[in-house]
């Protein structure tokens, strides 16, 4: 059974990511406030539920949920800023989406959420100085493996995979050779055999050793 709150405040925030080791596409996060009357028996760490069971809680949680939001930092952000700001950036740019402002902020993982703000990036959203001071303003805790222990984080977490994974079977029609569709850009054996023969795709995050053995990839798109 998953705990409903670390700070036992009512306007508690989870935030999560998903899509940190793929090769291709956004890393994506959520942040959700979920009601204080909020429960479902079935909600887990969404690496622990099928992918039936994660798109049957999607539009349970976007309606119950008091507040939520859900935010893609793409590939092009990605090279500049590394997967961990970018991962980062993401549940930060959620949780400024968000209707209500959180009272706490309980985060996965074991890396403050706010370690780093006013990245000096030039794709994507760049924060203002307010935005800054409000993120600043919200006390909160990173816990390791926080997605198998508290309801909120679960739930961002099922927000985060259900809305990535259909980002990436939408740029399946337009690469399929890819098979994002099956393999959400994770780095299969497949995938990189398609990237071997295809090349790289303006999807593909180029910072990322997209081939073990590195060899020449037509970078023509």
């Amino acid at each position: 059974m998953l705990n409903k709150s670390y700070s036992n405040l009512l306007l508690e925030c989870g935030t999560d990511e998903a899509g940190r080791g793929c090769l291709a596409g956004p890393v994506t996060a959520a942040a959700i406030i979920l009601p204080e009357d909020f429960s479902h028996k079935l909600l887990n760490d969404s690496k622990q539920l099928s992918k039936k069971r994660r798109f049957e809680l999607k539009p349970f949680l976007e309606e119950k949920a008091t507040t939520f939001a859900v935010t893609h930092i793409h590939n092009q952000e990605i090279d500049e800023i590394n997967i961990l700001n970018a991962s980062m950036k993401a549940m930060q740019e959620s949780i400024l989406k968000l209707s209500n402002k959180p009272q706490y902020i309980i985060v996965d993982g074991n890396r403050q959420i706010f370690g780093k703000l006013g990245i000096k990036n030039t794709f994507g959203k760049i924060f203002n100085q307010d935005e800054i001071d409000y993120l600043k303003d919200i006390p909160n805790k990173s816990i390791i493996k926080g997605d198998a222990k508290y309801l909120s984080i679960a739930a961002a977490s099922v927000l985060a995979k259900t809305y990535r994974d259909e980002y990436m079977d939408m740029i399946h029609e337009e690469y399929p050779m890819y098979n994002w569709k099956k393999n959400k850009g994770y780095p299969t054996k497949e995938h990189r055999e398609a990237i071997k023969k295809f090349g790289a795709s303006p999807y593909h995050r180029m910072s990322f050793k997209l081939l073990p053995d590195q060899l020449e990839l037509n970078l023509e798109f």
